[in-house]
């Protein structure tokens, strides 16, 4: 995957069967996460530690920041958010892919300084299976 403009990276959530873009989202990272199963014994060569394949938990995190630009996805994740759903998100990374699944909003952050926007903060944490489409 060559360089990419980071404004194309983008953040969807589902309403009512229709993605809707989260606008306004001056920066987002996604991070994926496996946890090690460590079986290491006092027979493991050399005493080099040992893991045991896919026995992990496996985990996907996404945060964003930026300034709310359009009510209907302001609107719809604070519902969400409030009524505690774990909605289906799309990540969309130009030239590589698709990430889909359920995230459950963990934070919604606002903050303003007396003289500029109210900016807000989400984070996302993956809650069931991920699916992977290629660009």
């Amino acid at each position: 995957m060559g360089a990419q403009k980071g404004r194309d990276l983008l953040l969807k959530i589902n309403n009512s069967g229709t993605f809707v873009t989260i606008a306004g989202l001056r920066t987002k990272r996604l991070a994926f996460n496996a946890e090690s199963v460590d079986i290491t014994d006092s027979d493991s060569s050399g005493r080099w530690r040992e893991l045991l394949a896919g026995a992990g938990i496996q985990r996907a995190g996404v945060t964003g920041s930026g300034i709310f630009k359009d009510l209907q996805s302001d609107e719809l994740v604070r519902a969400q958010f409030f009524a505690g759903n774990i909605p289906t998100w799309q990540i969309i990374i130009p030239a590589f892919g698709t990430i889909s699944g359920a995230f459950q909003i963990t934070a919604l952050e606002y903050s303003a300084r007396h003289d500029g926007e109210v900016q807000f903060e989400i984070a996302l944490e993956s809650a069931g299976a991920l699916t992977f489409g290629a660009a």
